[in-house]
C-alpha cells in the first residue's frame, strides 16, 4: 500500500468544517482482501494493539460499530480501516479527534482517505505509523518486497509517536486557556510550533505563551526569575519569606549555610520547574554537593542562594488579575511499600494507573526510576530490588512537579484569609498578571501569623495543570479567568470577516466592499488574485485568495475588518484557513477550471464554491439569477439570507421580500435602472447604476450586478446607506483600483478596454458589453484562454467572439500551462473560421507581448480595441506608454474618478403591500420559471425568508 497524494486542509473544505487531511492511496492487491477474508489473527492483533478501536462508532455511530465492520459479512477494506487506525494513534497521543471517511477514488484500489487531526504533524506521522504497522500485521503473501519496515517494533514505534505528538502539542497549560478562549468563542491561531498562540484577530488579539500574556509586564518576569530580589521586595513589605545568602562558591556557601543555621535549602538565584534545588540539608558536605547541582541549573552566572529550610508542605496559590484563583498542595513522586514488591515493581504499579502517561500526556505523569529516583532511594538505604514494608514512604524527588510524577490536592477552599491575602499582596509587589507562590506550610488552612510557613519563591507563567486537572480535589477553571481579564465581557474578539466567491466578479466585488469599508473608516485587510492590501497598501504581490493569505490578514494587528476573496484553488488544496465568516457571498458558478483535481462539472464547483456560505454566520448573499446559487440556501445556517437579481419578478425572491427577507434587486425607471434594498417589507432606493463609474454609464452589466452584491455584502455588515453610496460613487476600474478588471483608457484616437478575463462567461460578459458601447469604428478583440482549460471551453470562447467583432488576434498566455507553443491560438482559429470569421480577419500571434503591440498597431481612430490579458502589469504599460517616450506617463495617470450624487429615496418602511408588484423587468435578466421549483428542490420558510432545499442526500452516504 502507499500514499499517491496528500492535502492538508487547515479550514473548512469540502469534506468537513473543520481541519482534515485527505490521502489519495492505492491499496494494491488488498483490494481482493478485506477484513474478514484476511482472517480473524489479523483482526485480534489490531484490537490488542490498538484496543480504542473497539469504541469507535463508524457508520453504525455507537461503539463498536467498527468491530463489526471488520468482522461482518466480507469485513470492511483496508484503506478504511488505515483511516481508523490514523484517527485512534492520535487519540492514544493526546488529540481528541474522531472523524473519518473513506470513499472510492475512481480506480480500483484507489481511495480518498480522509481523516481529522489537531496537529499537523501529528496526523500525518500517524497515517504513517498505521501504514508501517498494517505492512507489520499482514500475512506474508500479503506484503509485497520493501513494505515492511525492518525490525519494526509497534511498542517502541508507538511510544515514540506520543513523546513525539507531546512535544508537537499544546502544553497543558496552553491549551486549556485555548479551550477556554473556544468556550467564549474567541478563535485562536498558533504562532510557531512552540506555545506561542494568538488569541482574537486583527486590532482585537492577544497573545499568550504558555502562560505568559501580552499583557505580562517584562519587569515582572524578570524580578520573578530573580530569587534574590523577589526576598528582599517581599521581605520589605513584612509578607513571610526564608532568611537568604547569595553564594557564588561552594566555601561561601557553607558560610551561608552556618551564618542562616542548618537545615537549609539550596537552589539556583534564576531556575525553574524545582530544577537545581536541593532541600533539608543538615552538613556542610551536603551544601557543597548541591552548590554544585545548583550551579548546573542556573541561568545567571555563579550566584546560587542558600535560604532557611521550612518546614512543611508545598502549596502553589494561583493568582489571576490580582485576585487568588487556585491552590494546589502537592506532593513529590513517590511510591509506598507493600512488604511484598521491590521498588522498582511498586513504580511500574504505580504508572498502572491510567491516569499517569508520557510526559503531560495525561492527567499524571509516570514515575522514572532514573538517576535522581535511585539517589533518593540510596539516601535512605535502598536500590531498585529492595522491598519497601508495608505503608513505608520514599519519596523519588525532592520536588513536587507534576512533570516529574508529582502529584496534585485542591486545597483552593480550606485556604486561610490571611494567606489569600498575602498571596495577593505577593503578586501584585512583584507586578505580574498571572503569577504563582510556593508556599510552605503544614496547614493551609491556618493563618502564616500563627504556625511556622513562608514563601519559598514566586513564579512567572506559572503551569495550571495541577490546577485544571488535580490528582484529587475540585478542578478549578483559571483558564476561564484568564479570558475573562484578556477580553472582558462586552469585549470583542473578531473582526467583521466578509468571504466572496464565485467564477466571475469575486475580485471586483471584494475590491469595491474593501473600498466602501475603508472610506467608512475601517482599516481594511484585503486579499485578492493580485496580492494582499493592509488599508490600502499592497504588501504582498502575488495570487493570494487562499487561506494563507487569510491568516495574514487576521494576524495583522491594525486590521478592523477583513474582506477576502475565496478562489476555487484555495479551498481545494487546502481549505479556508478560518472556521468562520460573517458575511459569505457567491456571485455566480460557471464553468471553470473543469477537470482539475476532481472537479468535473459545475454542480462539483458550485459544492466548493458553497463551502463560503455553509460557514457564514450572519448573512449569506446569493445570486437568485444562478440555480446553483439559489440551491446553497439550503445548506446555510446564517441567521439572514440576501438574495440579488437583476429580475424584478424573480418569484422566489418576491416570496422572500413578502415574508421580511433581504434582497437587492435591479430595477428600471424613468431614468435607468435603479438598485433596490428590500429589507423587512421596506424597500430603499439605493443609487441609479449610471452614477456608478465601474458601470461605464450603466452599459456593463456585469459591474451592475457586482456593484448589487457589493452593496448587499456592505448593508449586511451594517454598513450606512451614504457609506455605501458613497463608496459606489468613488470606485472606477482604473488599473489603479481594480488592475484588469474593465481598465479603460480613452488617451489614444480609440478606446482600449483591458481586461483578465479568462473563462468564457467573462468573456461573454466583456463581449456584450462592446456591442453596447457601439464604437464609430472597428471592433477589435485580442484574446486567448488558459492553456489548462479544456478544448471544450477554448471553442466555447472563440464561439462566444465570432462575429461580434471586426478582426481578431489569437494568442497565449505567457505561462502555457501544459499546452503547446501556439496549440491554444490555433485552437482559437480554427473554431472562429468554423463560425463564419474569415481567414484575413485573423491574426495568429503566440507571444502576448507582440499581440497587444500589433493590436495596439492595426487599431485607428474610434475603434474599440478589447484586450484580455495574462501579464496586466505589462499589458497595461503596453497600452498608455503607446506612441510615449517610456517614462513620460506614470502607470495610472490618466485615471480620473468624476464624483456626482444621487438623491436618497426611501420607499414607506411600514408598507404592507408587495413592494415588487410595478417593477419592470431588466432587459438582461435571465428567464426564470414562476413556480422555481427545481428538480429535486423544495421550497422552505421560515424566519430567514425562503430558500430551496434538497430533498434527497445528494451523495448518497
Amino acid at each position: 500500500m502507499k500514499i499517491l497524494e496528500t492535502s492538508v486542509f487547515r479550514g473548512p473544505n469540502i469534506y468537513a468544517k473543520f481541519p482534515v487531511i485527505r490521502h489519495v492511496v492505492d491499496i494494491g492487491i488488498l483490494e481482493e482482501w478485506p477484513s474478514a477474508k484476511i482472517g480473524e489473527d489479523f483482526i485480534e492483533k489490531l484490537l490488542d494493539a490498538l484496543p480504542g478501536l473497539q469504541e469507535h462508532g463508524c457508520s453504525y455511530r455507537e461503539p463498536g460499530g467498527f468491530v463489526r465492520r471488520l468482522r461482518e459479512d466480507e469485513g470492511t477494506w483496508m484503506a478504511h480501516i488505515w483511516e481508523h487506525m490514523s484517527i485512534e494513534l492520535q487519540n492514544v497521543a493526546g488529540s481528541d479527534v474522531s472523524f473519518g471517511r473513506t470513499r472510492d477514488a475512481g480506480e480500483t484500489g484507489l481511495y480518498n482517505m480522509v481523516f481529522q487531526y489537531e496537529q499537523e504533524e501529528v496526523g500525518l506521522h500517524a497515517s504513517q505509523l498505521a501504514l508501517d504497522f498494517i505492512h507489520n500485521l499482514l500475512p506474508d503473501h500479503l506484503v509485497e518486497n520493501g513494505e515492511r519496515v525492518e525490525g519494526f517494533d509497534y511498542t517502541a514505534e508507538s511510544e515514540a509517536f506520543i513523546r513525539t505528538a507531546q512535544r508537537k502539542a499544546l502544553g497543558p497549560s496552553t491549551a486549556s486557556l485555548v479551550n477556554a478562549g473556544i468556550a467564549r468563542d474567541i478563535p485562536w491561531m498558533r504562532l510557531n510550533e512552540y506555545s506561542l498562540i494568538q488569541l482574537g484577530y486583527g486590532k482585537y488579539q492577544k497573545r499568550i505563551q504558555a502562560t505568559i500574556t501580552s499583557e505580562t509586564d517584562y519587569i515582572a518576569t524578570d524580578l520573578a526569575s530573580d530569587k534574590k530580589a523577589t526576598n528582599r521586595i517581599l521581605g520589605d513589605l513584612g509578607l513571610p519569606v526564608p532568611r537568604q545568602i547569595s553564594a557564588t562558591s561552594a566555601e561561601d556557601a557553607v558560610k551561608a549555610a552556618k551564618r542562616i543555621g542548618f537545615p537549609v535549602v539550596v537552589k539556583p538565584l534564576d531556575g525553574n520547574h524545582g530544577n537545581g534545588i536541593s532541600i533539608n540539608l543538615m552538613t556542610a558536605e551536603a551544601v557543597t554537593e548541591a552548590f554544585d547541582f545548583a550551579l548546573a541549573n542556573n541561568k545567571r552566572g555563579r550566584t546560587i542562594i542558600v535560604e532557611t529550610f521550612i518546614e512543611g508542605l508545598d502549596h502553589r496559590m494561583l493568582v489571576i488579575d490580582g485576585k487568588l484563583e487556585a491552590v494546589s498542595k502537592r506532593v513529590p513522586g513517590h511510591i509506598v511499600g507493600d512488604g511484598t514488591h521491590t521498588a522498582a515493581e511498586l513504580i511500574e504499579i504505580v504508572n498502572s494507573d491510567p491516569r499517569r502517561g508520557v510526559g503531560h500526556e495525561k492527567v499524571l505523569t509516570r514515575l522514572e526510576l532514573d538517576k535522581t529516583a535511585i539517589e533518593h532511594l540510596a539516601e535512605v538505604g535502598y536500590d531498585e530490588n529492595t522491598v519497601l514494608a508495608e505503608g513505608e514512604v520514599v519519596f523519588l524527588r525532592s520536588t513536587a512537579n507534576l512533570s516529574t510524577g508529582g502529584t496534585a490536592v485542591d486545597v483552593t477552599d480550606i485556604v486561610h484569609p490571611d494567606n489569600r491575602n498575602m498571596a495577593e499582596r505577593a503578586i501584585k509587589a512583584i507586578g505580574l498578571d498571572i503569577g504563582g507562590v510556593d508556599f510552605l506550610t503544614a496547614d493551609i488552612s491556618q493563618s502564616y501569623k500563627d504556625i511556622p510557613a513562608g514563601i519559598c519563591e514566586v513564579n512567572a507563567a506559572p503551569g495550571f495543570r495541577m490546577h485544571v486537572a488535580p490528582s484529587e480535589g475540585k478542578p478549578r477553571d483559571v483558564s476561564g479567568a484568564v479570558m475573562d481579564m484578556l477580553f472582558p465581557a462586552g469585549t470583542p474578539s473578531r473582526v467583521p470577516i466578509a468571504s466572496i466567491t464565485g467564477t466571475n466578479g469575486k475580485t471586483t466585488v471584494s475590491r469595491m466592499v474593501a473600498h466602501i469599508h475603508k472610506l467608512s473608516g475601517n482599516t481594511v485587510g484585503l486579499a485578492t488574485t493580485d496580492g494582499v492590501y493592509i488599508d490600502g497598501n499592497l504588501t504582498v504581490k502575488g495570487d493570494l485568495t487562499g487561506p494563507r493569505a487569510a491568516q495574514m490578514i487576521l494576524r495583522d494587528p491594525t486590521v478592523d475588518a477583513a474582506i477576502l476573496e475565496t478562489a476555487r484553488g484555495g479551498l481545494l488544496r487546502s481549505g479556508m484557513g478560518y472556521e468562520r465568516c460573517d458575511v459569505g457571498a457567491v456571485i455566480n458558478v460557471d464553468a471553470d477550471h473543469l477537470g482539475l483535481k476532481g472537479i468535473e462539472t459545475v454542480e462539483d464547483l458550485a459544492r466548493v464554491k458553497r463551502i463560503v456560505v455553509e460557514v457564514a454566520t450572519d448573512t449569506a448573499v446569493l445570486n437568485a439569477d444562478d440555480e446553483l446559487c439559489l440551491k446553497m440556501a439550503g445548506h446555510t445556517q446564517a441567521d439572514n439570507i440576501c438574495y440579488v437579481t437583476m429580475n424584478a419578478h424573480h418569484p422566489l425572491v418576491r416570496e422572500h421580500v413578502r415574508l421580511g427577507g433581504r434582497a437587492i434587486v435591479l430595477e428600471q425607471g424613468m431614468n435607468g435602472h435603479m438598485i433596490t434594498i428590500y429589507e423587512k417589507s421596506s424597500n430603499i432606493q439605493l443609487m441609479w447604476t449610471h452614477l456608478i463609474p465601474a458601470t461605464l454609464d450603466g452599459k456593463a452589466m456585469h459591474n451592475v450586478q457586482n456593484a448589487m452584491f457589493a452593496a448587499a455584502i456592505c448593508f449586511s455588515m451594517g454598513k450606512s446607506l451614504e457609506d455605501i453610496r458613497q463608496g459606489l460613487r468613488t470606485f472606477a476600474t482604473s488599473y489603479f483600483q481594480a488592475p484588469g478588471r474593465l481598465n479603460v483608457f480613452d488617451e489614444h484616437p480609440f478606446k482600449v478596454i483591458l481586461d483578465y478575463a479568462h473563462n468564457p462567461a467573462a468573456i461573454e460578459a466583456m463581449t456584450k458589453l462592446c456591442t453596447q458601447l457601439e464604437p464609430k469604428g472597428r471592433k477589435i478583440i485580442c484574446f486567448s484562454m488558459p492553456g489548462d482549460r479544456r478544448d471544450e471551453d477554448i471553442v466555447a470562447a472563440a464561439t462566444i467572439v465570432a462575429g461580434k467583432f471586426d478582426h481578431y488576434i489569437c494568442k497565449a498566455d505567457d505561462g502555457r500551462r501544459g499546452r503547446g507553443d501556439s496549440e491554444v491560438p490555433d485552437l482559437l482559429r480554427k473554431t472562429l473560421l468554423e463560425n463564419g470569421v474569415t481567414d484575413a480577419q485573423i491574426n495568429v500571434i503566440p507571444d502576448e507581448a507582440t499581440a497587444v503591440d500589433t493590436a495596439l498597431g492595426l487599431a485607428a481612430a474610434d475603434d474599440l480595441l478589447m484586450v484580455f490579458g495574462d501579464n496586466i502589469s505589462r499589458t497595461w504599460k503596453q497600452i498608455i506608454y503607446l506612441n510615449r517616450p517610456e517614462g513620460v506617463v506614470e502607470e495610472g495617470a490618466a485615471e480620473t474618478t468624476e464624483l456626482v450624487s444621487v438623491p436618497q429615496t426611501l420607499g414607506a418602511p411600514d408598507s404592507t403591500l408587495d413592494p415588487l408588484a410595478d417593477a419592470t423587468p431588466v432587459e438582461d435578466a435571465p428567464d426564470i420559471p414562476e413556480n422555481m421549483l427545481l428538480g429535486g428542490m423544495r421550497m422552505i420558510r421560515d424566519a430567514r425568508g425562503v430558500r430551496l432545499e434538497d430533498t434527497g442526500d445528494e451523495d448518497g452516504d
